[in-house]
């Protein structure tokens, strides 16, 4: 599921190249006009061509810097500063809209990226008023209709633009939290049953060192007291290895509905549709914690090795069926990891039966089977 949040910051580029493309193909068939109606040379319409295309390429180079948190990329700013200029001095004469000055204010909005809102106003209004200039001299369009245009571009593209890198870093900030989140439950698991290890055994242990101390200074002096204190070291062994047996199975013991609601949690934030049909009423808490496993241990399968959208769970008279897709070309989820090998150990030796695999219409299937 790590392939989520790159998945959405491409479909945000791809987004945004395929607008700043449709932008250059429409200012490239002005030019193209302008070469049939004979209004400007070939050589002419190559070299506006050339400064609009390069500013815009370095335009989209400086937007992936800015979704991935890199340096400021002045020098791809300048280069691209330029070859705006560039196009907005090569304007084709008489061009009957003011569209060419949009070359400008694309650079304008990619700048806008790394400038602080104020810098950015202050060239924004610069650049407005030196684009209505030029292109009322230039294209003899009355420049209150310029003005306007040009100032409407100037502050929707910009804002466009920053808009879509919030919602992207909006994304990887959720899915950072989530992944910290996981983290921080687990770390708060093993603080927990460490500080449940050390309050059933610190103080046994505490004794038993003293009383082992105790025996060993009697062993010269009175044997019969020495082994009565071996035989008490004795015993507060044993009830501390039966403590720590009596945590550790309670550790090991999970709930089947509980990990089930866990999983179906878990799934759904991750971006996977997640279907729950359980019938297991009728079995043993044995059976129960052994599904429950399984359960467990099939959906961190499904989070760490798929991009499942979908997974469904059937729990019906002793067997577990759990399909999802999103399943690696490769078919990397057979056998994924060692929590998949752990479980059919456990499994088998409960005399149950279990398998994992891709199957023929491209989706992953665990199926575990408990003993009646």
């Amino acid at each position: 599921m790590a392939t989520r949040p790159e998945t959405a910051k491409k479909i945000l580029l791809y987004w945004m190249d395929a607008s700043v493309a449709l932008m250059a193909v429409l200012l490239s068939m002005q030019i193209i006009a302008s070469v049939n109606e004979r209004r400007i040379s070939v050589p002419h319409a190559v070299a506006a061509g050339t400064c609009l295309l390069a500013s815009l390429a370095f335009g989209l180079l400086v937007l992936r810097d800015a979704f991935d948190d890199r340096p400021r990329p002045v020098a791809k700013l300048a280069a691209g500063g330029l070859f705006a200029a560039g196009a907005l001095a090569l304007i084709p004469p008489s061009t009957t809209d003011g569209s060419w000055g949009m070359a400008g204010i694309i650079w304008l909005s990619f700048l806008a990226l790394y400038l602080p809102l104020r810098a950015t106003a202050c060239v924004g209004a610069a650049l407005v008023a030196l684009t209505t200039v030029h292109l009322s001299a230039v294209t003899a369009q009355p420049w209150p209709v310029v003005l306007i245009t040009m100032t409407l571009s100037a502050v929707l593209l910009p804002a466009t633009m920053k808009l879509w890198r919030w919602l992207w870093w909006t994304i990887r900030e959720a899915y950072d939290g989530r992944e910290a989140k996981a983290t921080l439950a687990v770390s708060h698991e093993r603080l927990r049953f460490a500080r449940d290890l050390h309050d059933l055994l610190g103080h046994s242990l505490s004794v038993i060192t003293l009383k082992s101390e105790l025996a060993a200074k009697l062993a010269t002096i009175d044997e019969g007291k020495a082994a009565a204190e071996m035989a008490e070291v004795r015993r507060l062994a044993a009830e501390s290895l039966a403590e720590v047996q009596v945590a550790v199975d309670g550790y090991r013991l999970l709930d089947l509905d509980t990990e089930l609601a866990g999983v179906r949690v878990a799934l759904e934030a991750a971006g996977a549709r997640c279907v729950i049909e359980a019938r297991a009423d009728d079995l043993s808490p044995a059976a129960r914690t052994l599904l429950a496993w399984a359960v467990r241990e099939g959906a961190t399968n499904v989070l760490k090795h798929s991009t499942a959208t979908r997974c469904a769970i059937v729990i019906d008279g002793g067997v577990l069926e759990m399909r999802n897709d999103g399943v690696p070309a490769t078919g990397g989820m057979d056998g994924a990891g060692s929590g998949l090998r752990g479980l059919a150990e456990r499994m088998a030796a409960a005399g149950g039966s279990f398998s994992a695999a891709p199957t023929p219409a491209g989706e992953f299937l665990l199926r575990a089977a408990v003993p009646a």
